[in-house]
């Protein structure tokens, strides 16, 4: 599912990545350890083609394609999902208008054809039910006023509707409840159709996903 070869990243001419060579396959829930500052972060955003991060060397190949100079927007309608730690608020944004207009671009990336509706709604209420999330949050601007978890269940479900090929989690147990943590954990579980790529500093919130595969970094290189 995802190749990385070789792979040297910098920030305003400072060497974050050094060399990194990493495969994941498909189904995987791939978990990326290491202590703060050790280059994770860095990694899966350069992975969702955040442009602050500056490719140095080496090379991204996505299920079989080469993104390593595709736009951020380009690897998200391949596939590509990116839950931040920190994320946006966008006032007069609502949650249901950002996740429309969402799924209308990738249905009609991957088949050239409209969503209509009754689909999106379908899809919306599914999964809306399936994480117990009021109604009225869907009319309220994205992130404005949630707190950390609640934030945490909207990625849950932006992450449900879009079913992504890979999903990047960068520490999705930071700021939630035991409770969300539960479900966050449950829903990758669930999602066996999409490869997972995880952050996470608790050994609790990692037992619950149970990790197929481990890569730990140290100071910007592959710990051996």
């Amino acid at each position: 599912m995802l190749k990385i070869k070789n792979l040297s990243v910098s920030v305003n001419s400072k060497v974050l990545l050094d060399n990194i060579t990493l495969s994941v396959k498909q189904g995987e829930r791939h978990l990326l350890s290491g202590h703060n500052g050790s280059g994770k972060s860095t990694l899966v955003q350069t992975i969702a083609g955040n442009p602050e991060y500056k490719i140095e060397s080496g090379e991204i190949i996505f299920d079989g394609t080469d993104i390593t100079n595709e736009s951020t927007t380009r690897r998200a309608l391949l596939g590509i999902f990116l839950g931040a730690q920190n994320v946006p608020e966008i006032p007069g944004l609502s949650v249901m208008g950002f996740l429309k207009h969402s799924m209308i671009a990738h249905r009609h990336f991957e088949t050239g054809q409209d969503l209509s509706m009754a689909e999106f709604l379908e899809s919306l209420e599914f999964a809306r039910k399936k994480l117990n999330i009021p109604q009225e949050w869907l009319n309220r601007s994205i992130n404005v006023g949630f707190s950390g978890g609640e934030r945490k269940r909207l990625m849950l479900l932006r992450l449900i509707m879009t079913k992504p090929k890979l999903a990047i989690l960068d520490e999705p147990d930071s700021g939630a409840d035991a409770d969300t943590q539960q479900q966050i954990a449950n829903t990758i579980q669930e999602m066996t159709g999409t490869t997972f790529i995880f952050i996470s500093h608790q050994q609790k919130f990692t037992d619950l996903v149970s990790p197929t595969s481990v890569t730990t970094l140290e100071q910007g290189k592959i710990k051996k």
